[in-house]
């Protein structure tokens, strides 16, 4: 399996888990993205984007990263671009970085709704700011080793069917969910978090790590 980090404009932290997460993968920055390298301290292969929000300041090594230009009208986001230059690479598996939060909330959820396109292709995906992450959810059953009382929420992008969450303070036994309920948000981690689906496309966003202190 090849894997690609994508790095994004969104919020990122550095955690230890995010840094076993990129390790050993190939890196390609999406324009503003290409702060978080700094951050993480790598290096990417491919920097694309429009570049119409270049952090200033780069150290030389940044800088110097070859870039893909496109225009600032284009049709696709710097970062579905970036995502589509992993694929091109053979990518199977991305961890998108950077996905949450930012200036941005059309590309945020550009990035929840991209990816589970992606899942339903085949590809592996998750999405992270380091304080959260972000798992397509399709039919089927699956398995998440979070610690007990970790934070989380299933983001329903259809009506969900079929619906059933163990391991969970409040679980659930093949339950429909509305598109647009609340019924899925913020709930617990108790034991093994599984999660099974019958029909529809969701999420999973898991608070790992608490967030900062403001």
């Amino acid at each position: 399996m090849s894997k690609f980090t994508i790095l994004l404009g969104g919020d990122l932290i550095r955690t230890p888990l995010l840094d076993r997460q990129v390790e050993g993968s190939r890196v390609i920055a999406a324009d503003a993205g290409i702060g978080h390298a700094r951050t993480l301290g790598l290096t990417p292969e491919l920097w694309v984007g429009d570049f119409d929000s270049v952090p200033a300041d780069l150290p030389d090594d940044l800088a110097a990263v070859p870039r893909q230009v496109f225009p600032a009208e284009k049709d696709k986001t710097d970062g579905e671009l970036a995502i589509a230059a992993a694929l091109e690479r053979g990518a199977t598996r991305l961890l998108l970085a950077g996905a949450f939060g930012g200036k941005r909330t059309d590309h945020a959820f550009l990035h929840l709704a991209l990816s589970i396109r992606l899942a339903e292709a085949g590809i592996e995906v998750l999405l992270t700011s380091g304080a959260q992450e972000g798992i397509p959810l399709l039919p089927g059953k699956a398995g998440f080793d979070y610690a007990d009382g970790t934070l989380f929420s299933i983001l329903g992008f259809s009506d969900l069917f079929g619906l059933t969450v163990s391991g969970a303070k409040w679980p659930l036994n093949h339950v429909e969910v509305a598109f647009g309920s609340s019924l899925t948000i913020s709930n617990e981690v108790k034991g093994r978090l599984e999660i099974a689906l019958g029909s529809g496309r969701a999420l999973l966003l898991a608070h790992p790590f608490p967030l900062p202190e403001s």
